[in-house]
């Protein structure tokens, strides 16, 4: 895998950051303020701000990676065409009652197999890190949580109109020069067992069909662990729970606990892989943001899995667009599509070992290439300006810029 980079050709870098101030940087000036000082940067900086909104074409370029291009438009809101109405309407009195009772039926299901298969049995608990999962649970019990929770997370595709899922799996020979789409999911496992499932992030789907494909763990927040029937779901998975609001230093433990999970999994074959999405948010597909460090601090090998999700009508990222409206919506659509990319297993070298921000930024511009992928330099914070600029939000949130986690 490291012979491949070298092969990359330089990818350019889309910066589409804000700008942005230094409060503590900026003097008292006593002059008059009818006339600012042309020559300083920083009041030109200060009088764009109090200048009116930027435009819809402005936010767009400026946040390009969280635009929709579908035909519902912007945060789904948009004009539409009287025959999508039709559609809609449509699909509102047939399709979607159908998949909601089909969705309820299979998360009652497997809630029920997953409450037979923890009977009796004790959770595996980490007191310090509030972590409980039955994710360790061995013999029949686990075989049996797997290979329904897979099946049904496939059913559950199909209830949300996948009926057909695309999979290419890269080959291991890296000295190949084209992109043959012939290959195995066992073979990339062949050489060594990966510790984490890297992919790209653009919607909540994401998470059925890696559920559906190999069954992994994965960081979810704390509230999920409460919820009917999801919770329960959430603990047989594995999943790591945190509490993303915190500032408190119980993050890194929670970080912790997941480079242990990925040990685990890469040393031991029965220990559930873990599922990452180091972007930490979504996009509309069509970029690939920053990589947390965090996800690569192991130095475990990684699996790489880009997802792409075509449309015609309505696209099935979550970028822009709210959480109900957007299930709505999907629902209403009566086929979608999506396709997954298994790369070669990537195995980090020595140097990457030691620099997890040059691991993960390799495996991020690997992805890009295979992928075709936009380079975004823009994050979470980001994309909460543009959703505040989007609701009409005028003391929209200031950007920090953090360290790489």
């Amino acid at each position: 895998m490291e012979s491949e980079l070298q092969k990359l050709p330089p990818k350019t870098t889309q910066t589409t950051q804000p700008e942005s101030v230094d409060e503590s940087s900026l003097t008292k000036d006593d002059r008059p303020l009818l006339k600012p000082d042309p020559t300083n940067p920083q009041l030109q900086v200060q009088s764009q701000s109090s200048s009116s909104n930027p435009s819809i074409e402005e936010l767009e370029k400026k946040y390009a990676p969280y635009v929709r291009h579908d035909v519902y438009g912007v945060m789904g809101r948009g004009e539409l065409p009287w025959t999508e109405k039709v559609l809609l309407g449509i699909a509102l009195v047939t399709v979607v009652p159908m998949r909601v009772v089909g969705a309820m039926t299979v998360l009652v299901v497997y809630y029920l197999i997953c409450k037979v298969c923890t009977a009796f049995s004790a959770p595996n608990r980490e007191e310090e890190e509030e972590q409980e999962d039955y994710a360790h649970i061995g013999g029949w019990r686990r075989a049996v949580m797997m290979q329904s929770g897979m099946f049904l997370s496939r059913v559950m595709l199909f209830v949300f109109g996948f009926y057909w899922i695309s999979e290419t799996y890269c080959p291991i020979d890296l000295d190949a020069d084209s992109n043959n789409e012939h290959g195995s999911k066992d073979q990339a496992e062949e050489l060594e067992r990966p510790g984490a499932i890297v992919s790209n992030h653009i919607s909540y789907l994401d998470i059925l069909y890696h559920m559906s494909s190999s069954f992994p763990s994965f960081v979810a927040k704390r509230s999920v662990a409460k919820l009917p029937l999801v919770g329960l779901i959430s603990k047989c998975l594995g999943c790591v729970y945190v509490q993303r609001e915190s500032k408190s230093p119980d993050f890194k433990g929670v970080s912790g606990v997941v480079n242990e999970r990925i040990r685990e999994a890469h040393q031991n074959k029965s220990a559930p892989i873990m599922l990452l999405f180091p972007e930490g948010t979504t996009t509309n597909g069509d970029f690939l943001l920053p990589f947390k460090s965090g996800a690569f601090l192991s130095g475990a090998p990684v699996q790489p899995v880009i997802l792409r999700y075509p449309y015609q009508r309505l696209s099935p990222a979550w970028d822009s667009i709210s959480g109900v409206r957007h299930v709505i919506l999907l629902l209403c659509q009566f086929v979608n599509y999506v396709e997954a990319t298994w790369l070669p297993v990537y195995y980090p070298s020595q140097q990457e070992k030691d620099d997890p921000r040059l691991y993960a930024e390799n495996v991020r511009r690997l992805m890009a290439h295979e992928g075709n992928l936009i380079l975004s330099d823009i994050g979470l914070a980001e994309k909460r300006v543009y959703h505040a600029a989007l609701n009409g939000n005028n003391s929209m949130p200031t950007v920090f810029h953090q360290k790489d986690d």
